[in-house]
């Protein structure tokens, strides 16, 4: 594979982008506005950059890969393009009508992809020109560290495209899982029941934030507890992801925690916005209740 467009030059379009530019592939990244592609790139160039401070790679590979990205105005310049990935926010709509444009120029063997975190494959192939070459693509948040790529085939899907991306993740070093088309997939099935949880145990006042993210960190020998990765992923997405199970599946467990839904309406958002769970308005991170 020589040639990915991606779509959607978020955090997880940037990071994709990185992962695909490193891994000898040309990529073409586009977004809402080409100036909101540009910064993504410009964001990429300082990533690279801080890599090459640690010694994790050459700076000649570093200027290799970021040359390697183009930032586009639209999805003219994808037509070349032998797999088009949708990085977008997790709202349904909105990917639906990036499927409906994106095939319009899709090429006749090219594979539309979705990195969507949690909604329905099959659901979502019907937007697309061919579901035969539609398939879920999720990657992990920081995708140029995160080894693991779900690949989600939906109903339609044909067993080459799944065979291909297989083959794609191995271009990118990443181990895969094949999962089913169920809401959630495998490891946000798992994890945001888990998160969801946190918030009602802080809700209730059964403990404060620093010692349910200490109890899971060191308890369950987690890398980071709960809330602080709630915050890392955006609360939004979280509370979109657990809708997402809550409304497809229609089980009550997965019902979003009031506080959840309260930060969320207050804006507080993470680390994105500077305040979540925790304040990152200081030096350090400081819980916020």
């Amino acid at each position: 594979m020589n040639n990915v467009g991606i779509i959607g030059a978020g955090q997880m379009g940037a990071g994709i982008a990185q992962s695909v530019a490193q891994a000898g592939m040309q990529v073409m990244l586009a977004d809402v506005d080409l100036a909101i592609a540009e910064k993504s790139k410009a964001g990429i160039e300082k990533a690279l950059d801080r890599l090459v401070g640690k010694g994790k790679i050459d700076p000649s590979d570093a200027v290799s890969a970021l040359g390697r990205i183009t930032p586009v105005a639209d999805y003219a310049p994808m037509t070349d393009a032998e797999l088009i990935i949708e990085a977008a926010t997790e709202k349904e709509p909105i990917k639906q009508a990036i499927f409906a444009e994106a095939g319009k120029i899709l090429g006749p063997d090219a594979i539309l992809a979705s990195n969507t975190s949690s909604i329905p494959i099959t659901r979502m192939a019907n937007h697309s020109p061919d579901p035969a070459r539609f398939i879920g693509l999720h990657f992990f948040n920081p995708v140029p560290i995160m080894g693991l790529i779900e690949v989600i085939p939906g109903l339609a899907t044909a067993p080459e495209t799944t065979e291909r991306m297989r083959a794609f993740a191995g271009l990118l070093n990443k181990q895969v899982v094949e999962v089913q088309d169920e809401p959630g997939f495998v490891v946000n099935r798992i994890l945001l029941p888990m998160i969801n949880e946190a918030v009602f145990v802080l809700g209730q006042g059964t403990a404060s934030i620093e010692d349910i993210d200490k109890g899971c960190r060191i308890g369950l020998n987690h890398p980071m507890g709960p809330l602080e990765l709630a915050d890392f992923v955006g609360l939004d997405t979280c509370l979109d992801i657990v809708m997402v199970l809550y409304n497809t599946t229609g089980d009550s467990k997965y019902r979003p925690a009031p506080l959840l839904v309260k930060y969320v309406e207050a804006g507080w958002l993470g680390r994105k916005t500077g305040r979540g769970f925790y304040d990152y308005t200081g030096d350090a991170p400081v819980p916020t209740r």
